[in-house]
């Protein structure tokens, strides 16, 4: 190495330095959650299911209740690149339906004479984008109105699979999400004016948060949803099915909050801010609550799996969701026999996206709380 590089290098790692010791702490909490390789693949992978979420209406070719007769419990269309040794460049071939006469099941064989080419951008099925106007553009499908392009499968009614899985995804996160923010208000309510006060405020809340963890989850889902009637509108029960998940899930992340309560409250930086005549609210919201930014990221992270399984649980058992309204939880209830499985495997791609879903939020809750460790290098 020559002088003129050891000099600008010599020049180049103060400043690098002093950035780093006057950066602001989401700065340093960024530089720190970048180097977690799974954490930030899987930031991508949610901010993309999100997104396909939030515009499923586009990104699915069919509507989450069009039927094709037709085409009840078709297998997954193949994409293919070449056809008959020429890239003719992404396409489905057509399906032929037959019956098997010995026992009258139907029987679907790839077509190689009808090639579907997949183009972006094309009209379809109308439906209202946001609730804002009605159009019929969608990301991708295929000009010929008598075939399907179903990437995974058709359901038992000739419903595509694949547009009802983004569809449930709108639900499903949504769900998971709104619940964790009702129990996130809620713990951390409770749980920072248990570990603050104390005495018998403290008694009174662990009294009720041992209580409500005593009860087996399972069975207390079930009893709060099935008093729910039948009768009522789909999104009054989606609301309230959230808020039933936030009852139950709030304790785990008040016994966080007020356990670290317990441990800072007799802090210097505490009781300072008593001695200059600071309100108690303003003590806990700017002083005590952010020095745990790290434990309310990895309990939140951890808190969005919980939900999501317990809306899918609830569903899948028929006490949650119901349909027309369509989750994965709902779109599981499909494959709830042998014989489903047995004959459409592609009927538990919902339970797929789940379990990819919640390694996403842990993996993402590690990262996160690794990063915003004060203590973590």
């Amino acid at each position: 190495m020559t002088d003129q590089a050891i000099e600008t290098l010599q020049t180049i790692a103060p400043s690098a330095k002093e950035d780093l010791y006057t950066a602001k702490p989401w700065t340093l909490i960024w530089r720190r959650f970048k180097k977690h390789i799974l954490a930030v693949v899987s930031m991508w992978f949610l901010i993309l299911l999100a997104l396909t979420g939030l515009f499923a209406d586009m990104v699915a070719p069919y509507g989450p209740f069009e039927i094709q007769r037709l085409r009840t419990l078709a297998p997954p269309t193949g994409i293919h690149l070449f056809h008959e040794g020429k890239f003719v460049g992404p396409f489905v071939y057509g399906l032929a339906r037959e019956r098997d006469p010995d026992t009258a099941r139907v029987l679907y064989e790839t077509d190689t004479e009808t090639v579907l080419p997949i183009q972006l951008f094309v009209s379809g099925d109308e439906y209202n984008f946001l609730g804002l106007f009605r159009t019929d553009f969608h990301l991708f499908g295929v000009d010929d109105r008598r075939e399907q392009i179903n990437l995974l499968g058709t359901d038992s009614l000739g419903r595509d699979v694949f547009s009802r899985l983004v569809h449930g995804a709108r639900v499903t996160l949504s769900a998971g999400l709104v619940g964790v923010i009702f129990a996130f208000v809620l713990g951390l309510a409770l749980g920072s004016i248990s570990g603050y006060f104390g005495g018998w405020i403290d008694s009174s809340i662990q009294r009720l948060m041992e209580f409500i963890r005593s009860i087996p989850t399972i069975p207390l889902w079930m009893g709060l949803a099935a008093a729910l009637p039948i009768a009522w509108d789909p999104i009054l029960v989606y609301v309230l099915i959230t808020i039933i998940l936030a009852l139950i899930g709030w304790t785990h992340l008040a016994r966080v909050v007020r356990g670290q309560f317990f441990a800072i409250r007799n802090e210097d930086y505490v009781l300072a801010a008593r001695l200059a005549g600071a309100s108690e609210y303003r003590i806990i919201t700017k002083h005590m609550l952010p020095s745990m930014t790290s434990y309310i990221i990895a309990a939140l992270t951890l808190a969005v799996p919980e939900m999501i399984l317990g809306e899918t649980a609830l569903s899948f058992l028929g006490l949650g969701l119901r349909p027309p309204v369509v989750s994965w939880g709902v779109l599981l209830q499909d494959a709830q026999n042998l014989r489903s499985i047995s004959l459409a495997p592609w009927l538990l791609t919902p339970g797929l996206a789940v379990v990819l879903t919640v390694l996403a939020f842990n993996f993402l809750g590690d990262g996160l709380r690794d990063a915003a460790d004060p203590y973590g290098q």
